[in-house]
């Protein structure tokens, strides 16, 4: 079978439902765009004609999606995994276009990879001279952090499950079903947990703006903060704010909560009250951040005589900055010395909670993976013996534990894969490695002179560009959800 025919037979049944989806997604996208240009036009910046040519465009485009996919039919859930990767790569294009029109110099691929990495809350960039960027600019890269980050939860709710490696069903085995007994149906789901949202963003809003911010700094670092995107409007990102601790205390709070688990919020607002606590993955991540921050701290105090306090309040910023994959720094943390830069390298692997905006591995995998390794070394000493498994409370079965440890696989191997093609234009294995690392994992900021917390990704060859572009998405989507539409079998009925 051809692949136009295969084409045929998985899309026609649901293509037109595919088609209003897209469209009613531009929609939005368009309606956003408007809000740039009222941005644009408050502050009195000529670039709003940018942002209203965009928002015509992806309307018409829209409504002709939409027209198309009048006649809808139901979608199967394999088509699930096309449609989300059309829809990611839809909104990244149409969401590069103001950037293209409104940056001099700037090239498509400059603005394809800065949308990819505001959409999928990566916090790569290739810009520089933020500080003189026009305020319309600057809150179309926020405002594309928060809806990446609402669209991430939404996809590990809605599209996960099928894969068997987030989503719901990994927070019934890790909360005892407790997401069955406060929302039965995803869609009422999937509207607390943006309710959740949308006010954590309020929250972080009026703390930023009361301990300090300007409004208008407030607004879309709130954004980006909750998204755990790590754009922020100045190229010294949040070392802007070094003057101001209470910022770096709050942004490390509110970058936390981001990080772990949404439906558990959800949860505590029905009743539960210790819903977070109860959570082995939010325990583990709770004790990694502490344990990382009080070693940078007691390190930085031991080796470069800083001030306990000043050391802390650093520390604690920048390793919750990277294992939440928000991306944010205050300095550069690679000056603190050797055991700095091995610590967040390894946290740039792990990220933090499934079920929350931020990148990664995730901790609950690398939970299950370990309990593989412990069963594996008992099974050694008794080779009859019946382990019951078992995590959060709920047993775990082998199949679980043989789909975590497949992704783990593919997850290491898509990045040695991507830092093998990164290789190919000259990088150095630093900047090869961490880049690819840090793009897959939705981090933001790799090592090295060139692409570590100092530097951006503006000087990267273009080629280079794409291939960290790739990676970016295929990391934000799981990694499986793109390579399934590789595969001949998913072609076929």
């Amino acid at each position: 079978m051809t692949t136009a025919v295969m084409s045929r037979v998985v899309l026609v049944p649901g293509r037109y439902l595919m088609y209003r989806v897209l469209g009613y997604l531009l929609l939005l996208l368009s309606l956003v765009q408007l809000l740039g240009m009222l941005v644009a036009i408050y502050y009195h910046e000529s670039i709003f004609w940018v942002f209203l040519t965009c928002a015509v465009l992806g309307a018409v485009v829209g409504y002709t999606l939409i027209y198309w996919g009048r006649h809808a039919r139901d979608l199967k859930s394999r088509q699930l995994f096309l449609l989300t990767t059309l829809s990611w790569l839809m909104l990244c294009f149409f969401a590069a276009l103001p950037i293209w029109w409104i940056v001099p110099d700037c090239s498509f691929t400059d603005a394809w990879f800065e949308a990819v990495s505001a959409v999928t809350t990566t916090g790569s960039t290739v810009l520089s001279g933020l500080d003189h960027m026009p305020k319309g600019l600057l809150f179309w890269r926020a405002v594309l952090n928060w809806i990446g980050g609402i669209g991430i939860i939404v996809m590990a709710i809605a599209i996960l499950p099928a894969l068997k490696i987030g989503g719901m069903r990994l927070f019934k085995t890790e909360n005892s079903d407790t997401s069955e007994k406060i929302l039965p149906r995803s869609s009422s789901m999937s509207a607390a947990i943006g309710v959740v949202y949308l006010v954590l963003t309020l929250l972080t809003m009026l703390s930023y703006y009361l301990a300090g911010m300007t409004g208008f700094d407030a607004i879309s670092h709130a954004m980006t903060t909750v998204a755990t995107g790590g754009f922020a409007n100045y190229d010294a990102s949040f070392g802007q704010f070094k003057d101001t601790p209470l910022i770096f205390w709050l942004s490390s709070f509110f970058m936390m909560a981001a990080a772990m688990p949404f439906v558990l919020f959800v949860s505590m607002v029905k009743g539960n009250r210790l819903a977070l606590w109860r959570d082995p993955q939010v325990r583990a991540f709770i004790a990694i951040v502490l344990v990382a921050a009080l070693t940078l701290t007691f390190y930085q105090v031991q080796q470069q005589n800083r001030p306990w306090f000043d050391a802390l309040t650093h520390s604690l910023f920048n390793v919750v900055s990277v294992i939440t994959t928000c991306g944010y720094a205050s300095e550069d943390y690679t000056l603190w010395g050797n055991l700095a830069v091995m610590v967040f390298f390894y946290l740039t692997f792990s990220g933090a909670c499934s079920g929350s905006t931020s990148g990664g591995l995730k901790i609950f995998r690398i939970q299950l993976a370990a309990m593989l390794l412990v069963k594996q070394m008992k099974l050694l000493i008794h080779p009859r013996a019946v382990w019951d498994q078992r995590y959060g409370g709920k047993k775990v079965d082998d199949q679980l534990l043989g789909t975590v440890l497949a992704f783990c696989f593919i997850y290491f191997a898509t990045i040695a894969f991507i830092a093998m093609a990164l290789s190919f234009y000259q990088l150095d294995l630093v900047t090869a490695v961490t880049g690819a690392a840090t793009a897959v994992a939705n981090v933001g900021p790799g090592l090295g002179s060139i692409i570590g917390p100092a530097g951006n990704f503006s000087t990267l060859p273009d080629g280079a560009k794409w291939w960290l572009s790739l990676g970016m998405l295929m990391g934000r989507l799981e990694i499986l959800t793109v390579l399934i539409l590789l595969t001949p079998a998913y072609w076929r009925y």
